[in-house]
C-alpha cells in the first residue's frame, strides 16, 4: 500500500499543475471578453479576484504535495492536516458539480464534455488519493 501511495501522492501533485493548465484556458474558452463586461465593475473584479485565490490554492496544493511527499507517507500529522483539506477541497469541489451546477448550465460541445468528465475525473482521483492516504494512517 506504501508504494502505491507513493505513486498516487506524486500522481496527484502533478495533476494539481494539469488542473492549473485547464484553469488558464478558462477565459478564452468561456469568452470572458464577451462574458464579464456584462456584470459590474466590482462584480467583474470579484471573479478576477477569486480566479486568481483558486490558481494560488491549487498551485500551492500541488506544490506542497511534492515538497511534502516524504512526510505524508510518513504519516507526520502536520502533513496529514494538510492532505485532510485537500481531500476536503476536492471532495467539495465534486459535491457542487453535482449537486449544484446544472448540466444545462455548461458549455454546449464535445470539447467542453470531454473536458468536464477528464477534469472531474481528475478532481476524484486527486481526493481519493489524500482520503485514502489518511486512512491508510489511521489503520496502521
Amino acid at each position: 500500500m506504501k508504494e502505491l501511495l507513493n505513486i498516487m501522492l506524486w500522481l496527484a501533485g502533478i495533476g494539481h499543475f494539469v488542473v492549473l493548465i485547464a484553469s488558464f484556458q478558462v477565459p478564452w474558452r468561456l469568452r470572458w471578453v464577451e462574458e464579464l463586461p456584462r456584470l459590474s465593475s466590482f462584480n467583474r473584479k470579484l471573479m478576477w479576484v477569486h480566479g486568481a485565490f483558486a490558481i494560488l490554492t491549487i498551485s500551492a496544493f500541488g506544490l506542497l504535495t511534492l515538497l511534502l511527499h516524504a512526510d505524508l507517507l510518513l504519516g507526520v500529522r502536520a502533513a496529514l492536516g494538510l492532505a485532510a483539506f485537500i481531500a476536503t477541497y476536492w471532495t467539495a469541489r465534486v459535491a457542487v458539480d453535482f449537486f449544484y451546477y446544472e448540466h444545462a448550465d455548461w458549455p454546449k460541445g464535445r470539447q467542453f464534455a470531454v473536458g468536464h468528465a477528464l477534469l472531474t475525473g481528475l478532481f476524484c482521483a486527486m481526493a481519493a488519493t489524500y482520503w485514502l492516504l489518511i486512512l491508510w494512517h489511521g489503520f496502521n
